[in-house]
Order: structure tokens, then C-alpha cells, then sequence
């Protein structure tokens, strides 16, 4: 089996959108527009990465459908190492959204029952042990059952490998809880960190004393257009994104921030110059209607890192 950089495990199917054309009429019939993709956390930044130059192998369960036929185009158009788990008699999992003209998410329903097929036991397989053993970043979103993440986080960490995870919603970060200390990184948003922590915060800066309480040794809580902060260690960064004159669409936002960030992190940055990198790749795909902006690549990271401000050192 070619090796790769990084290996991603997690979601890698079928995003369904459609987006209301004018002001939305909850509980009425909303005219608008359908746009159908392939979609799923760890396979946007499995994307994203491919994009920026590096080697990466994504794991999914996949069903033997049409829906895994276009997966499996989607990572060859983007140049992705692709190692299904594929179920023939299985369809493909989904998500579909609806989202306001401005971009903004109204409500989503994620038909994603295949991924409890991805049991910890499909882990001891030799090829996927080979995969961990060999990659210098093993990133997995929460799609994967718990104790699936749990054992994957565990092994990559013993092996002294960098270790992220991709929060998805607030339904599914908890599944992270059982092996929190084995994360580099967790990305997750201000609604999911609220689920993790069962806690509040009034202040971007309040996140990371609140998410350390629970074991964390480093993350990222974005906020919207509001600051984003970073922390590692007693290391802590905000920086304020900058402002877009138009949002194309929101979805893949923070999987293209982390992709950006575990980039930079790869080439040996800190996390200042990795959060910038981060927001930059993240605004490159809120100006793309797609979820992993075609437009991603190191050339144009480059350009778009222009327009992050500096960052603020907390600690």
C-alpha cells in the first residue's frame, strides 16, 4: 500500500444543500435551489490537504451505490489516496441542509448510519494498522462511533503521532470525551465547545481554561465572524477574521480552517502562524459555493494570508 502523510478517518459522502432565494418562511414552502456534492468533515479536509501539497489517504465506510461512485471521483479529482471500507449492499451516507440566502444554516438532518459499521475491530486490520504506523498526522472527524475514535486517538498517540479531531455538530463532539487526552488538536465551533464543556463563555479567551479542565492539550473554538482562538499547552491566540463582503456558503468553513491549520503545523509553525493560516484556508471556502474550494492551494493560502491580521498572544 503507497503511504501517505496523513491519514484522515471519518465521513466521506454525499452533501445535499439547498438554499432559500429569498427571506425564509419557516414552516412554509420556500422557493430556491438544490446543489448536490460530495461532502463529509473528513473528507473536505482530506481535500483541502491533497490541495495544499500533501500526501493523504482517506478511510470511510462507503455503501456500493451511485452516491460512493461520486466519493470516489470527488478524491480523485482532488488527488486523495482512497481506501474505502465498502459495504455493497449499503447506501451511502448523507447530509442534507437547508440554508438562508445569506449562507447561514437553517437545519440539517445527517443520515449517517453506515459509520457504525466502522467498529474498532476494522482498525486491527494490517493495512489500516500499516496506515496509522506510517503517517505523521492522523485526523478523524466524529462521524466514527466512540470507541472507534477512542482506539484510533490511543494507537496514533502511542506511536507519538499528531492527533486531530473535527468536531462535526454538538450532537456528535461528545463522542470525543473517552480519549480527549490523546488529542494534538480538537476544532469545533462555539456551540459544540458549549456541548463538550457544558459550560458557557462570554469571551473567545474564556474557551481554553474551560476546554484544558477536561483534558485537552490543544484546540481551536471559531465564533462566526467574531475572534477565533487557539490554545496549546498554556500557549493561547486569538486573531478576528476579516471581513467578507458576501458568504457563497458556509459549509466546510471549519474543515478548511483545520486543514489549514494542521498544514502549517506540519511545516513546523506555531500555533500564531497556525490559526492565521487556518482562517485564511477557511475564508478561501466561505467564498466558494463548495464545500472543498477547488481554488484551495498553497499559492493561493499564500495570497489569502494577506488579509488575516496578526494575532494576539494571550499567554
Amino acid at each position: 500500500m503507497t503511504q501517505a502523510e496523513i491519514a484522515v478517518f471519518g465521513g466521506a459522502h454525499i452533501d445535499r444543500r439547498g438554499r432559500i432565494a429569498g427571506t425564509t418562511a419557516p414552516g412554509s414552502s420556500n422557493p430556491g435551489t438544490w446543489f448536490e456534492e460530495a461532502g463529509g468533515g473528513g473528507f473536505n479536509a482530506a481535500r483541502n490537504l491533497a490541495r495544499l501539497g500533501h500526501s493523504v489517504r482517506m478511510i470511510s465506510t462507503r455503501g456500493g451505490d451511485a452516491a460512493g461512485e461520486m466519493v470516489t471521483a470527488a478524491a480523485a479529482a482532488a488527488g486523495v489516496i482512497d481506501s474505502p471500507l465498502t459495504f455493497l449492499d449499503r447506501q451511502t451516507p448523507s447530509y442534507t441542509a437547508i440554508l438562508e440566502n445569506d449562507g447561514n444554516l437553517v437545519i440539517a438532518l445527517a443520515d449517517m448510519e453506515l459509520y457504525r459499521l466502522f467498529s474498532p475491530r476494522q482498525l486491527q486490520r494490517r493495512s489500516l494498522r500499516e496506515v496509522v504506523a506510517t503517517s505523521r498526522l492522523v485526523l478523524t472527524d466524529a462521524n466514527l462511533p466512540e470507541e472507534t475514535i477512542a482506539a484510533l486517538a490511543q494507537s496514533a498517540a502511542s506511536q507519538g503521532h499528531l492527533v486531530a479531531g473535527i468536531a462535526v455538530s454538538p450532537a456528535k463532539v461528545v463522542r470525543y470525551r473517552p480519549c480527549l487526552s490523546h488529542l494534538s488538536f480538537l476544532f469545533m465551533n462555539e456551540s459544540e465547545a458549549r456541548a463538550l464543556t457544558g459550560k458557557e463563555a462570554a469571551e473567545a479567551e474564556e474557551w481554553p481554561s474551560l476546554l484544558r479542565g477536561l483534558g485537552i492539550n490543544g484546540g481551536v473554538v471559531t465564533r462566526g465572524g467574531r475572534a477565533v482562538v487557539a490554545f496549546e499547552g498554556e500557549r493561547t491566540c486569538i486573531v478576528v477574521p476579516p471581513a467578507l463582503p458576501a458568504l457563497a456558503d458556509v459549509t466546510g468553513a471549519g474543515d478548511a480552517l483545520a486543514s489549514g491549520f494542521l498544514s502549517a503545523r506540519l511545516s513546523g509553525h506555531g500555533i500564531d502562524d497556525c490559526l492565521r493560516h487556518g482562517i485564511a484556508a477557511a475564508g478561501l471556502t466561505l467564498r466558494s459555493p463548495l464545500a472543498a474550494s477547488e481554488e484551495m492551494s498553497a499559492a493561493n493560502l499564500e495570497q489569502a494570508l494577506a488579509l488575516v491580521p496578526a494575532p494576539q498572544m494571550l499567554s
